[in-house]
C-alpha cells in the first residue's frame, strides 16, 4: 500500500496503486511493427513496444503522423508538422504552454532539441514536461507527490526548473554541458533548502553515445567522495557514465554552495530492464551514505509507474490516467499485437495437415507462413544513436 505525508508531516495511508503493469514487455514481431508503421530494425524489445504504444496513443487522440515527404521516412511515432506545432505531443494545453515558456527562457547553452520535444512521441524530452509539468504548475500537488517518494527529504516544493545545470562549462563543476532533466527546489522537513535533481529515461537502452572523456571527470570522481572505487571502469562505461556525471554534478552543487542539500534520482519505466539494471549497477558502485553527513548527495531510483501512482494518490487522478495511457499501458500493445497476429493467421495460415499413423514417417506438411505487407523499415535519427533522450555530452 502506498503512503503519503499529511501537511502535519505524519504518514497518511492511501489507496493501493490503481494502475497494474504487465510482468514483461510484449514482444512485437516484424509483421506487427510493419502493420502499424512502427518498424525500426535497431529498436530494442522495449523500444519497439514503446514505439507501438505511442502510435496507438496518437490514434486514440486523432493525432496525424508525419508523412514520408516530411521526414524522408515514415515512422508512425512522429507527429505531423501541424499537429506538432499545435502542441499535441503534450498531455494538456497548459503543459504545452509551459514547454514553450521554458524554451524561451532556457538557460544559456541548454541542450534542448526542439524538434524532438514537439515532434517525437518516443523521446524522453516531452516525457519530462508531461510528467513534471503538472507538478511545476501546481506546487501543492508537487509537494504531495514528492513527499511520498522522498519523505525524509521533501516537505514543500518551491519551484521546478527544466534542463538545468548549476554550472555549464564551469571548471568548478565538470567543465562541460552536463545538465539535469529537472531540478526541483524544495524545503526539507528540517526547514533547509534543498534540490532534487532528476534524470528521466523512457525508451533508452543506456548504450550511449557517451560524453568525450575529460581530465576533469577523473578529478571529479575523487573529489566528490561518492564511489567505492573512483578508478572503476564500470563508471566510465556507456550505461553508467551519464549517471556518474550527473550525480557528481549534484554533489559539486552542494560542495560549491549552490544548495546546502541535494538528492539525485533516476526514473524509468518498470519494463525498461536495461535502464533499471543501469540504475542498480550504478547504486552498487556508491559508498554508503551515513545519516551524520547530510551534505552527501544520495541516489535513489524509481519506476515511472511509481511516479504515476504517487500523482494518483496525491489527487491528480486525471493527470495520472493520461500519463499511464500515454507511456505505460503495455496491455494495449499486447492486445494490438495479438489482434494482428490472429488476423494474419486467419487470413493466410493454412490449417496443418493431420498426420495419420501410416504416413507418420513422411512428416507433416508445412503450413504457409503469414506474410506481412511490404513496408521498407526505416530507422529514425534518434534510433540510430540508440538514445531517445538524455543530457548533452559536452
Amino acid at each position: 500500500m502506498n503512503t503519503s505525508l499529511s501537511t502535519s508531516g505524519h504518514r497518511a495511508s492511501s489507496p493501493a496503486p490503481t494502475f497494474k503493469q504487465m510482468s514483461r514487455t510484449p514482444f512485437v514481431s516484424d509483421a506487427v511493427a510493419k502493420h502499424y508503421d512502427s518498424h525500426c530494425l535497431i529498436d530494442s524489445r522495449f523500444r519497439r513496444a514503446a514505439r507501438l504504444l505511442q502510435i496507438l496513443w496518437m490514434r486514440d487522440q486523432g493525432i496525424p503522423s508525419a508523412a514520408v515527404d516530411e521526414r524522408g521516412a515514415h515512422l508512425g511515432s512522429y507527429l505531423r508538422a501541424d499537429a506538432a506545432d499545435a502542441g499535441q505531443n503534450f498531455i494538456s494545453p497548459e503543459v504545452h504552454l509551459l514547454a514553450l515558456r521554458e524554451l524561451l527562457l532556457r538557460e544559456e547553452d541548454a541542450a534542448i532539441d526542439e524538434d524532438r520535444l514537439i515532434t517525437n512521441t518516443l523521446s524522453s524530452m516531452p516525457l519530462v514536461f508531461n510528467a513534471f509539468g503538472p507538478l511545476a504548475l501546481d506546487k501543492q500537488l508537487a509537494a504531495d507527490v514528492l513527499r511520498q517518494l522522498l519523505p525524509q527529504f521533501v516537505y514543500s516544493v518551491e519551484r521546478v526548473v527544466f534542463e538545468h545545470s548549476p554550472g555549464r562549462r564551469d571548471e568548478r563543476f565538470l567543465a562541460d554541458r552536463s545538465a539535469f532533466d529537472v531540478a526541483i527546489h524544495v524545503t526539507t522537513p528540517e526547514g533547509e533548502a534543498g534540490i532534487v535533481y532528476a534524470e528521466l529515461k523512457y525508451s533508452e537502452d543506456m548504450a550511449g553515445p557517451v560524453a568525450r572523456w575529460r581530465e576533469r571527470y577523473d578529478q571529479a570522481l575523487r573529489e566528490v567522495r561518492l564511489y567505492k572505487n573512483p578508478d572503476s571502469p564500470v563508471l566510465r562505461s556507456p550505461p553508467l557514465e551519464q549517471l556518474f556525471r550527473e550525480h557528481s554534478l549534484a554533489q559539486l552543487s552542494v560542495d560549491n554552495g549552490v544548495t546546502p542539500r541535494a538528492m539525485f534520482i533516476g526514473i524509468a519505466p518498470r519494463l525498461n530492464r536495461r535502464a533499471d539494471a543501469a540504475f542498480r549497477v550504478y547504486a552498487n558502485e556508491l559508498l554508503p551514505v551515513t545519516d551524520n553527513d547530510p551534505t552527501r548527495v544520495r541516489f535513489q531510483h524509481f519506476t515511472l509507474e511509481t511516479l504515476i501512482d504517487a500523482i494518483d494518490a496525491a489527487g491528480g487522478r486525471e493527470i495520472a490516467d493520461r500519463l499511464w495511457k500515454r507511456y505505460c499501458d503495455f496491455q494495449r500493445v499486447y492486445d494490438a499485437a495479438l489482434s494482428v497476429i490472429t488476423s494474419l493467421v486467419a487470413k493466410n495460415e493454412a490449417p496443418p495437415t493431420p498426420v495419420s499413423a501410416a504416413g507418420a514417417d513422411k512428416g507433416p506438411k508445412r503450413s504457409r507462413r503469414p506474410r506481412a505487407r511490404s513496408t521498407r523499415p526505416q530507422a529514425d535519427a534518434t534510433a540510430r544513436t540508440g538514445n531517445d533522450g538524455g543530457v548533452a555530452h559536452g
